[in-house]
Parts: C-alpha cells; structure tokens; sequence
C-alpha cells in the first residue's frame, strides 16, 4: 500500500526486533491514517526537496513491539504518528532545520548528533492531525551519564 509517492506501508512498518519475537506489527485503521498524514506533511516534502532517499530506521509500532525494545507503549510510534530517519550524505542537523522551517510537525528531535560527524544520529519527527495542535517542539537527544536527556534547540 502506498502511503504517498515514495512511502509505502510496508517500509514504514518494517521491524528486525517484531521479526526476531515473532510480535504482530498491523497497524489499524486509524494508525494508517496517521502514517498517511505523516509520509504526505513530513517525508515526501523531505524527499522532494533533498531529491535522495529517506531511510526509515522505525516508524508505526505496535504497542508490544514498543515495549519489547523499551519505549512506551503510549509513544507516538505506537500510533502512527512518528518515523525515525536519515538520508545518506545528509547533514542531521541541516535536515532537522529544514524539516523546522518548512513542514508541519508535532515533535522533532535531533536524536544523538554529536555536531562532529555529520552523519551521526538521526531525525524523530511526529505529526497530529486535526483538531489537535501541534506542539512545533524542537528538542536535542543526548546521553549523559548512561542517560538519555532532551533539551529544547533553536536550530
């Protein structure tokens, strides 16, 4: 099922861990939805403009898979509201403030970006669909001390 012209289903479903444990990874009706809005307001306008590919590390998971790799199973990811993502030979941060200036979006975390090496970390964004307001919360994932701490960024 495409979810618009360079976003299907299955790649935004996809799960090695769901794989491995033998977890259901279906999304309902309501999650389809989601992803829909998700791949049309935030991943083909990121497409479109960097013209590369976007590597979709996770998006829609059940709420079994969340809990099976620790995250919550209230997590936007368990609603299909969210995709973690890079594209090869793009900057994250430079992505992270495109993605700011010119998308609609509930959440973006530059996740793990350690401003040295280009490439490292990745991009969570999220997304609501009416009548609920988006946030437009920009935030930074690092580790310190073994955990993980997010802090708001003017990027």
């Amino acid at each position: 099922m495409n979810l618009s012209d360079n976003f299907t289903l299955a790649e935004l479903t996809k799960s090695q861990t769901a794989i491995r444990k033998n977890i259901r990874n279906e999304p309902g009706t309501a999650d389809i939805n989601n992803l829909i809005h998700l791949a049309k307001t935030v991943l083909q306008p990121v497409r479109e403009h960097f013209g590369k590919p976007v590597m979709i590390s996770s998006g829609y998971r059940s709420p079994e898979l969340c809990e099976a790799i620790g995250s919550s199973s209230k997590s936007q990811h368990a609603r299909g509201e969210a995709a973690d993502f890079e594209i090869h030979s793009v900057d994250n941060k430079e992505l992270a403030a495109w993605i700011a200036a010119n998308c609609e979006f509930d959440q973006l975390i530059l996740e793990y970006y350690d401003g040295v090496d280009p490439n490292s970390g990745w991009i969570h964004c999220s997304v609501k669909r009416e009548p609920e307001t988006p946030r437009k919360q920009v935030l930074q994932a690092k580790k310190i001390e073994g955990r993980t701490a997010y802090e708001t960024i003017i990027l």
